[in-house]
């Protein structure tokens, strides 16, 4: 059984970082580890918002690992509640054992243009620190066009994502996937678009886009998630991109179908099932 250790939040209340990680990658058959880098009474799309910065017990929790020899197989990591943070969790890496692990960044800083409340405009140049060390990174547009500097705009043609992706590789990151895009002329679709910086590869996948009169809250944590927990289970990066774009869909059309539904985050545990079948179904094969 492969080990994750995810390093990010917890929102109390609300759907999203590690209140997703935990049982999405659980789910995919791997063991969930957890370093928490901040406790919040709930996310942060809410009106009153409780944080608590742990970055001082995230180094107590790291040297009790040490001290234990626990290693892990992947290194997943969300949001990041400070520059410090990014600088931490890279001197992390440099002290895992093992040579082999797979280090998964999403690069948690913004959407629609716009970082984060709490975030600086220089944030994103430590974040691109730690982007640099990864095997996998998964930006959102303005993730990627804030780690490049670039202005934000939503009429990129195909070619110019891809190169937005092949400058992201070229800072460090063996391969750079933008999430949430659309094929051109297709807005009915919504997927990714991978460049693999070693082979210099494109592959992308688009799954239905759900429409829906509210924000839908935790979708970037939901894919990420599946995405890792599939890379666990033994898929190949292009597979796991696939199912987590499937399972985020799904996880999107469970929340506007339901008549219950809460406003801060999909529905992912109606669509577990099908991801742990999906998981299942391929582990079989191999």
């Amino acid at each position: 059984m492969k080990r994750v250790l995810t390093v990010q939040d917890i929102s109390c209340v609300g759907k999203c970082s590690l209140g997703v990680a935990l049982p999405i990658i659980s789910a995919a058959g791997a063991e969930a580890a957890v370093l928490p880098t901040a406790v919040l009474s709930v996310h942060t799309a809410f009106t009153h918002v409780y944080k608590r910065d742990l970055s001082e017990d995230m180094e107590a929790i790291f040297a009790s690992w040490e001290q234990e020899k626990i290693a892990f197989d992947f290194v997943y990591t969300g949001y990041l509640a400070s520059p410090e943070q990014t600088g931490t969790v890279s001197r992390f890496l440099d002290r895992l054992p093992g040579g082999n692990k797979t280090v998964f960044v999403d690069p948690v800083m913004g959407d629609f243009g716009r970082l984060y409340t709490g975030f600086h405009a220089t944030f994103p140049g430590y974040m691109a620190d730690l982007c640099a060390r990864a095997d996998v990174i998964v930006p959102n547009l303005t993730e990627a066009c804030a780690l490049l500097n670039e202005p934000y705009r939503e009429d990129f043609t195909r070619d110019q994502l891809t190169d937005l992706l092949r400058r992201l590789c070229a800072m460090g990151a063996k391969c750079a996937v933008l999430t949430g895009v659309s094929p051109v002329g297709d807005a009915d679709k919504l997927g990714v678009l991978k460049y693999d910086g070693r082979d210099g590869s494109v592959f992308s996948y688009y799954g239905e886009r759900v429409r829906t009169s509210q924000p839908l809250h935790g979708t970037g944590d939901v894919f990420a998630s599946a995405c890792v927990g599939a890379l666990a289970a033994g898929m190949c990066l292009d597979d796991a991109l696939s199912l987590a774009v499937e399972f985020t869909s799904r996880s999107a059309a469970c929340w506007a179908a339901a008549a219950d539904r809460r406003w801060y985050g999909v529905d992912f545990e109606t669509a577990l099932p099908y991801y742990i079948d999906e998981i299942r179904s391929y582990t079989k094969k191999i």
